[in-house]
């Protein structure tokens, strides 16, 4: 649970960093299209998530909720963690709209954040779900068809 809990911390001081220096950024000299499209498909992507989750079924730690489902339906028929994928769109889209190093280098490390917490998350649900190994092997944890 302690490394559960420092996952999302780390998480969520790196979506503020980078959310907070895009918007500075975004006011200075505004975005690209492409910034705005991903950004917004990154919403999009999670709001389907969050849709096709009964509330209380998800949890912002990697820990499985005591009597939780597997769902298997929307955007997880394909992809293990739709709303870590919607973090890394929105979290990709803010590096482009700051433009630097640090921007880029937040995002690497929001990314690695989530991928640490998608694989302590799968190795609980591993136990959780007697479905979840057939559902992993068909599925693909952040991309469709690629990762």
């Amino acid at each position: 649970r302690i490394v559960g809990t420092a996952l999302v911390v780390l998480q969520f001081v790196l979506i503020v960093a980078l959310g907070l220096a895009a918007v500075l950024a975004f006011l200075d000299r505004g975005a690209p299209a492409g910034a705005w499209l991903l950004g917004a498909g990154g919403i999009a992507l999670g709001l389907w998530a969050v849709s096709c989750n009964r509330i209380g079924n998800f949890n912002i730690r990697p820990d499985p909720r005591p009597g939780g489902r597997l769902v298997e339906r929307g955007p997880y028929r394909w992809i293990r963690h739709p709303m870590y994928t919607a973090v890394i769109a929105c979290g990709i889209a803010c590096a482009w709209v700051i433009g630097s190093a640090w921007g880029w280098s937040g995002a690497a490390a929001l990314v690695l954040v989530l991928a640490v917490k998608a694989a302590v998350e799968e190795r609980w649900m591993l136990v959780a779900h007697p479905g979840y190994q057939a559902y992993r092997a068909r599925t693909k944890r952040f991309v469709p068809g690629v990762i």
